[in-house]
């Protein structure tokens, strides 16, 4: 009778155990869907089953904006290829984990590999000896991404140096149609024939593409980090003008002062310019290509990982741009919502004054007039919890409504590298922290 009581008892504490393990598999290894409808893989944290061990806080570290469908992509797209995107780190960290997205997608898009490595040298598609790491979705090493949505990898063990190239490659074996893109990379990456994946070798890599595909963010477990700055921008954030392969756009140059200067809050910085971007206006398409500030701020910002702060410039091209927006009190009432929307998730927001455009082939004299509105009310301080002058900064002293020719990339509109490095430097670092509240 004892040993039939011990049975029955071993028996139910197996039970149990078989119960509590299933409880946290469900838990931790399913595919999740954000509130935008996207598709996470990985856990309720984000982590996945290749998590890594140790602990940290996960924080931006690279993103780009899905701008739209590539062209010539719209019915292949790019199977049969391995797409290797080159991407900087702006923070360091012991793990890591991407996005890739098939927003702009019109069927099911497959990976079936998909890869992260420490790049070798800048701007080399060869992999870093001993860095390259099988990346997983949910456990597994495929993946399908519906079409309109986005995927969030597992968690990969792998030391991610911070100012640094890191390689991306996925591969796709089926024709997938429309390939989501950010067009102005100002980045080289790399196409081989076949699935290269996971070769360190650069050699098969023979196709340059200056476009960014697919992966639309990386995000690193830190410990030098308190979270993320999101810089919400056009081109003059996309940094078009800026020295291909050289990372001297603004935002990149901000987080060289975040991360070396004493006192400076510890946040990775995320890129969320788009070259012609609006605040109000979207642009063809369904889904939209150039989607509004407006349209896109809940995915490209407030659903960044780790957000702690939003910095915002925009306007320019509301008013360059048909439809004109000659009223900047409509410009202004746009900005104050993206002002709104970050305050309920209690962000600060950051914004940025109009640089002058005089010279350029939009310039009108009732346009400047536009600008000056809409900068009249930034540094009356009713639109944002701060702001940074870029207008006084770049500005010709002996004519204030063009760019001091030394900032002036040549078109009369966007800097040169050293009016981006001019940009970085006027940024008061202190003011990405702080209360919020605005007079909206």
């Amino acid at each position: 009778m004892a040993r039939r009581h011990g049975y029955a008892l071993l028996a139910a504490l197996v039970a149990v155990v078989v119960v509590i393990s299933a409880a946290i598999y469900i838990g931790f290894s399913g595919v999740l869907r954000d509130d935008d409808g996207s598709v996470r893989a990985g856990g309720a944290n984000g982590h996945g089953s290749a998590a890594p061990a140790s602990t940290g806080t996960w924080a931006g570290s690279w993103s780009a904006s899905p701008a739209g469908a590539e062209p010539g992509t719209e019915t292949t797209g790019f199977f049969g290829r391995s797409l290797r995107n080159i991407v900087h780190t702006s923070i360091g960290g012991t793990g890591a984990r991407i996005t890739l997205s098939n927003l702009y997608g019109q069927q099911p898009l497959s990976i079936t590999h998909a890869s992260l490595a420490v790049a070798s040298a800048p701007n080399d598609p060869t992999a870093l000896a001993g860095t390259v790491r099988r990346l997983t979705f949910s456990g597994n090493t495929s993946v399908v991404i519906p079409a309109g949505r986005q995927v969030m990898s597992d968690a990969a063990r792998l030391r991610v140096p911070r100012d640094a190239d890191m390689l991306v490659t996925t591969y796709s074996p089926t024709p997938s149609g429309p390939v989501t893109y950010h067009p102005q990379a100002r980045q080289m990456s790399y196409v081989a024939q076949g699935d290269r994946t996971e070769d360190p070798s650069g050699a098969a890599y023979t196709q340059q593409s200056p476009y960014w595909r697919y992966v639309t963010a990386l995000d690193v477990l830190s410990h030098e980090a308190e979270g993320t700055v999101v810089v919400l921008g056009d081109s003059l954030t996309d940094g078009i003008t800026s020295t291909m392969g050289a990372n001297v756009r603004w935002p990149d140059l901000l987080a060289d002062r975040l991360r070396t200067e004493p006192g400076a809050p510890r946040y990775g910085v995320v890129n969320q310019g788009i070259s012609g971007n609006r605040v109000l206006s979207d642009g063809l398409g369904r889904p939209a290509n150039n989607p509004s500030g407006l349209s896109r701020f809940e995915r490209d910002a407030l659903g960044r990982t780790g957000v702690r702060a939003v910095v915002i410039d925009l306007g320019i091209n509301d008013i360059l741009r048909n439809p004109q927006q000659t009223d900047p009190d409509r410009i202004v009432d746009g900005l104050r919502e993206l002002v709104r929307q970050a305050h309920t998730r209690g962000l600060r927001v950051v914004g940025a004054t109009l640089m002058p455009f005089q010279g350029h082939r939009g310039y009108e004299p009732h346009l400047e007039a536009v600008r000056q509105g809409v900068n009249a009310a930034v540094r009356g301080g009713k639109v944002y919890d701060s702001y940074v002058d870029f207008d006084r900064a770049l500005r010709d002293p002996y004519n204030p409504r063009k760019l001091l020719p030394h900032y002036d990339s040549g078109d009369h509109l966007h800097p040169s590298d050293a009016g981006y490095a001019r940009m970085a430097r006027a940024f008061d670092l202190a003011s990405l922290k702080g209360s919020t509240g605005a007079e909206l």
